[in-house]
């Protein structure tokens, strides 16, 4: 048994289940920066438990990692570590992970010395985590004006998610901060650009046949891409990250990855997504840009809590817009506007930090489509022949191909939110001539976490090389 990809899954399932079964006291995993947290903790942890006994010249995350007992056994040790650290971080859930503990398959010598180390590296690093800021909105006082974030109109009580985190948390290992330049807003014409755009391809069904002359509407596979990445915290689907996850484990799959490498890979995806939503979330408050139900409902001044008098619409205003929504899978409510700012992306930052992370541990440096995915196909559980809408019908499988590999995941993931209205396009990523990602602006979600990825690729799994906090 690979005990990392056995470990992934219990994590993944822990995931899945804390957004299904809902527990206060594991609120600080939920939502996507509180499962990429949950998920870097857990591999760092397998990681070090499995490296400071076999040895690596890239060596351990933890400056100063616990010593194993002599003929330790590195099994015993990835499982109890990982078990250390997803009873911690799930307590609700220590039934289950005290049963997956059993079913390991963990005997012969040194499982009890390797049980042991693996206990003390998992204990390790949740005390280096210890002080990471927490996911809630208290004290936090928005700015509402115009065109700044406010909760979503259908879901006016939703409040804002994890606004103090990105600023406050210390990165995983990235080096540097980075920040994206702001975003275009006001008379800029990449902002009237992008509100066209996602008022056609972004509209709830209903009201799609009152599309002004000349905004393009949604096609069905437009729709499809916009629910295939979706794991917008729906219940028995989780969050993003588990998504990105999955991918990982199919790709590792397929190139035959042994332990030593899966414990690296995963390791790196990991704390790479942690670190993605650190500095995504920093952006997304320090810029604090409204989504497109506030944007299209008040583009013209008449509209909005600042308004002032005036007579005729905009014609680029729909007071009475709604988007398509993320989705409620597997319940039956409102689909809505996820309770956190637009730019830069969530959804983009994470898969192109996850996704450039895979790329570069498999030998592609440069930008542009690779081979990684040929040959194969991928099923998104939104669209898995199980998963139900938000109105309790089942939606159909649909198995989807990559000829652009990776590349072309990272783009498509990031554009697949214009077609649910959650994002204007250059959350994501700024547009070349064609419409495809210019990665030479320092816009968008993409353009972070490709810089993410390739920070720790270059410099590795260090605890003492993660930037610290922006604000006390």
């Amino acid at each position: 048994m690979d005990q990392i990809l056995y470990w992934n899954a219990v994590a993944l399932e822990s995931d899945r289940m804390a957004h299904t079964e809902i527990k206060p006291v594991e609120r600080g995993v939920r939502g996507p920066v509180g499962s990429s947290r949950a998920l870097a903790i857990t591999h760092l942890a397998m990681h070090d438990a499995y490296f400071s006994i076999i040895g690596a010249a890239h060596g351990t995350w933890l400056t100063n990692p616990p010593v194993a007992a002599n003929g330790a056994s590195f099994d015993a040790a990835i499982a109890v570590a990982a078990h250390t650290t997803l009873t911690a971080l799930y307590p609700a859930q220590t039934a289950r992970l005290d049963k997956a503990l059993r079913e390991a398959g963990l005997h012969g010598p040194g499982t009890g010395r390797g049980g042991a180390h693996g206990q003390a590296v998992g204990a390790a690093v949740l005390k280096v985590r210890r002080g990471d800021p927490g996911l809630d909105d208290h004290d936090y006082v928005p700015d509402v004006g115009a065109p700044n974030h406010r909760p979503d109109p259908v879901n006016s009580k939703q409040g804002h998610y994890a606004p103090h985190y990105g600023a406050r948390a210390r990165c995983f290992a990235v080096t540097s901060r980075y920040t994206l330049d702001p975003p275009p807003k006001g008379n800029d014409p990449r902002y009237l650009a992008a509100l066209r755009e996602v008022r056609g391809k972004g509209i709830a069904p209903e009201p799609v046949v009152g599309l002004p002359s000349g905004v393009a509407g949604r096609t069905a596979d437009e729709t499809l891409i916009g629910v295939y990445w979706a794991y917008d915290g729906a219940k028995q689907l989780g969050t993003p990250p588990r998504l990105y996850n999955r991918i990982v484990r199919e790709i590792a799959g397929a190139r035959g990855n042994d332990v030593e490498q899966n414990a690296r890979l995963f390791a790196l995806v990991n704390a790479a997504l942690a670190d993605a939503g650190i500095l995504c979330w920093d952006d997304k408050y320090r810029h604090n840009l409204w989504r497109p139900i506030l944007g299209i409902r008040e583009y013209d001044p008449s509209m909005g809590p600042d308004a002032s008098p005036g007579h005729g619409l905009d014609p680029d205003c729909d007071p009475f817009w709604q988007p398509y929504g993320a989705p409620r899978s597997n319940e039956i409510a409102f689909n809505f506007t996820p309770p956190f700012p637009a730019y830069p992306s969530g959804h983009a930052t994470f898969g192109a930090a996850a996704l450039q992370i895979v790329r570069r541990f498999y030998g592609v440096h440069a930008d542009g489509p690779d081979n990684l995915t040929d040959g194969m196909g991928f099923v998104s559980e939104e669209l898995n022949g199980s998963t139900s809408d938000n109105y309790g019908v089942v939606r159909s499988r649909h198995s989807r191909k990559f000829p652009g590999g990776l590349w072309q995941m990272m783009e498509e993931n990031g554009r697949s939110r214009v077609f649910l209205g959650v994002h204007w396009s250059f959350d994501a990523f700024a547009a070349d001539s064609t419409g495809g990602m210019d990665l030479s602006q320092n816009v968008g979600g993409v353009r972070l976490g490709r810089d993410v990825a390739n920070d720790l690729w270059t410099n590795g799994l260090k605890q003492a090389a993660g930037a610290g906090p922006r604000l006390a």
